[in-house]
């Protein structure tokens, strides 16, 4: 598949696909891959020799569309069309303009909710839910989903098969008229695009440390939910602010080799400032319930980060208080790691390797590179450099890609400018 072709799919699979779902029915999910796959295969064939339409994105909706009526005329509407529609798809003179109706902009975009929440579906592990909505919403081969969640193809084509399986038997479509039901399964949805957005920022993917791609199908997935009535809550809009934060930093993270820069390295003029104007409106709008979500508190940090002329200049006490209320919301390690390591910043390493010695269960930590790191950050910065290598070598170890890899060496290397330090106090 050609890059363009290849970038179009990304774009419009999703939208294609989701409407076909609800055409064919979840029960018939394999059928509406197929017919997107036959749309783009037709593509293929006819654009290399006639060239590429003025609109390709409506061209393959054009030609999805045919694809999907001819599919309904090759078997029995009962059992290639959704429970729903079966009656108005089952005549000829309805079937056309069924579809027609079906294929209209304002009806791909709900279809587009719809199938999301669907694949949010609460028995599904979170893992299989963000899968399903990399592979059915945003065209991500299995290959390439694998590849996020450093998995073997084998491993991840069984759990998408595990996803389809029970998805199928849900048997209709999630209701995205019902308030109950929406708010519901709102928080679900949630958990899942912050994961998707964290996966391309934080990429565990062996080729990158950063995949602008998943960040950016998380936002638009994001924005999506705020489009919708029942989606526009002050946790849609926080989390979506935290969103705009992150992705204000995403290009400055990476220098011109494309390696890993720590946030005292990084290029602040080369931040977004469209996306941090954007973040605190969102940020703002986030205020209108009663209810703090962890999305507020996180969007609320990384705003502090995003405004601050120097990392010097930082409100390291006000980051710490808010790292406080997320650890009463959200108790995990790696919050309680980012709470010492802005101890650090704001009081000195030695404070900082308190709070994370104090760290209750640290030893959930033992397979994250960045404990390691920041162990071996702080005992470099209190010049013990022989302790500070021995942490960075541990790191290393557990480094999950080449960009990771390379920046952890870079620190090593730092640790043989530092003189031994004789007489210095054990954290």
């Amino acid at each position: 598949m050609t890059e363009p072709v290849e970038h179009l799919f990304r774009r419009e699979a999703g939208r294609i696909t989701a409407t076909l779902v609800r055409i064919f029915g979840l029960r018939n999910l394999a059928l509406a891959e197929d017919v997107v796959q036959e749309a783009f295969c037709r593509a293929l064939e006819v654009w290399p020799f006639k060239g590429a339409p003025d609109d390709p994105a409506a061209w393959l909706m054009a030609t999805a569309k045919n694809c999907a009526r001819d599919a309904l005329r090759r078997a029995r509407t009962a059992n290639r069309a959704s429970p729903e529609l079966a009656e108005a798809l089952g005549s000829e003179w309805s079937l056309a303009p069924t579809i027609e109706e079906l294929f209209a902009p304002h009806e791909v975009r709900d279809d587009l909710l719809r199938m999301m929440f669907s694949c949010c579906h609460p028995r599904l592990p979170e893992t299989a839910q963000v899968a399903l909505v990399l592979h059915i919403l945003c065209g991500f081969s299995t290959e390439e989903v694998a590849a996020a969640f450093i998995k073997s193809h084998l491993a991840m084509e069984k759990r998408i098969a595990r996803a389809k399986k029970t998805l199928a038997g849900a048997g209709t479509l999630f209701n995205i008229s019902s308030p109950q039901d929406f708010g519901a399964r709102l928080g679900t949805v949630h958990r899942a695009l912050y994961l998707l957005f964290n996966e391309g920022y934080h990429s565990s993917s062996r080729d990158t440390a950063v995949s602008a791609q998943l960040c950016t199908e998380a936002r638009h997935l994001t924005s999506l939910l705020l489009g919708h009535p029942l989606g526009r809550t002050p946790a849609t809009y926080a989390l979506a602010a935290l969103m705009a934060f992150n992705l204000a930093r995403l290009q400055a993270r990476l220098d011109t080799a494309g390696d890993l820069l720590a946030l005292a390295d990084q290029d602040r003029t080369k931040w977004d400032r469209g996306k941090i104007d954007e973040g605190l409106k969102l940020l703002e709008l986030s205020a209108g319930g009663v209810d703090l979500s962890s999305y507020h508190i996180e969007a609320a940090i990384a705003s502090l980060h995003t405004t601050a002329p120097s990392l010097a200049a930082t409100d390291w006490p006000t980051i710490i208080s808010l790292y406080d209320t997320l650890l009463s919301i959200c108790a995990t390690p790696v919050v309680a790691l980012n709470r010492a390591i802005a101890i650090a910043q704001a009081h000195g390493p030695e404070r900082g390797l308190e709070a994370v010695h104090a760290i209750a269960d640290r030893d959930r930590l033992a397979r994250y590179p960045f404990y390691s790191a920041t162990l071996g950050e702080l005992e470099l910065r209190r010049e013990h450099g022989e302790r500070a290598r021995e942490h960075f070598e541990a790191a290393l170890a557990l480094t999950r890609n080449s960009t990771e890899r390379r920046f952890i060496e870079r620190r090593i290397r730092a640790c043989s400018d530092v003189r031994p330090q004789l007489g210095k106090p054990v954290a």
